[in-house]
């Protein structure tokens, strides 16, 4: 199939999270045109219920793909990739990257054999979890938390607010506290949040930890499945969009120009 070379990579995410996604993406395509779309009327999805999801995520890829005729589409958010990435891929006729939590090189780089998945509540209740973490890390320890304190950590530095540093250290000693929590050497950080606060884990954390998140990986699957195809000559301003535009959307302009996007829409 022939694809314009305007045709944009679309990222999807409930609010900035996706932006550790994205972020990695421009550097390994800087000329590919984005569409960056955060579903502030839904958000945040950590909390709400797998039907709710389920039912809201594919209906709105199923809009933004109509809209922006994207090449390829990215679901920046663990939550959302754990329990609508079938549907989603059924939905559409174009292909469709997930975002999963980073287990797997989390039970390859464990020296302990011990680590946490540190996600929203939604995400680290999932039996993809289960799977993964039976899959890769069957001689692994695998503590999990859910932190929906953390998603508005992110949420709140990317629009320059004062954070409180108890937030993090909460979230942490969620899996610390844990038994076998004192033996845990790696964190799987499985929102796409929490890259973003990565600093603010690490300086929260009474003793050193790694954290591993899958941003890196995602960039090289978008690459490998648009090999070939046709980009503008030269980067072009991306659009983020928002499902609701509220007061909460024009303190992340710096932010979100900072990562390529100047052009704010609402749906």
């Amino acid at each position: 199939m022939t694809v314009a070379p305007h045709a944009p990579l679309l990222f999807f995410d409930s609010g900035v999270g996706g932006l550790s996604i994205l972020g990695p993406a421009r550097a390994a395509l800087p000329n590919a045109p984005v569409v960056y779309a955060a579903d502030s009327a839904g958000f945040p999805y950590g909390t709400k219920s797998e039907a709710e999801i389920a039912a809201r995520v594919p209906a709105l890829l199923g809009r933004l793909v109509e809209r922006y005729r994207p090449r390829l589409a990215v679901i920046a958010c663990n939550t959302a990739s754990t329990i609508a990435l079938p549907a989603v891929r059924a939905a559409l006729d174009i292909p469709v990257v997930g975002t999963v939590p980073a287990i797997k090189p989390a039970a390859l780089l464990s020296q302990s054999r011990v680590f946490g998945v540190l996600g929203t509540d939604a995400t680290v209740r999932q039996p993809y979890v289960d799977r993964l973490a039976a899959e890769h890390g069957a001689d692994c320890t695998v503590l999990r938390h859910g932190s929906a304190a953390l998603v508005q950590l992110a949420e709140a530095k990317l629009r320059g607010e004062p954070l409180d540093p108890a937030i993090a250290r909460d979230a942490l000693a969620g899996l610390l506290d844990q038994p076998g929590g004192d033996r845990m050497d790696i964190v799987v950080l499985a929102c796409t949040h929490f890259p973003l606060v990565e600093a603010e884990l690490a300086t929260a954390s009474p003793r050193p930890l790694r954290f591993v998140h899958g941003g890196e990986g995602i960039a090289r699957r978008i690459a490998y499945l648009t090999v070939g195809q046709e980009w503008p000559s030269a980067p072009s301003p991306g659009t983020a969009l928002f499902t609701r535009l509220d007061q909460g959307v024009e303190p992340l302009r710096a932010a979100l120009a900072s990562y390529g996007l100047q052009r704010m829409e609402g749906l």
